[in-house]
């Protein structure tokens, strides 16, 4: 299942408080952090809302370090 890595770039300082909440739903709390979802509806949705805060990438992850990831845990 593909993936996004979203990137907050640009502060929400004097934007809707609606949109702060966003990014705050999004997992992110501060500049230039990176977060990673699933590639889905209810995400691309709040992407949406504030697209001129964030950077998105869609990428597929690595099938082989997954499963060495889970074989390790």
């Amino acid at each position: 299942m593909a993936r996004l890595r979203i990137t907050y770039t640009k502060s929400a300082i004097g934007y809707n408080v609606k949109q702060k909440l966003t990014i705050q739903a999004l997992g992110l709390r501060k500049l230039h952090q990176t977060v990673e979802h699933d590639d889905s509806p209810v995400i691309w949705g709040m992407v949406n809302k504030v697209p001129h805060l964030v950077r998105v990438e869609r990428f597929e992850p690595d099938v082989a370090a997954t499963a060495q990831e889970a074989t390790a845990q």
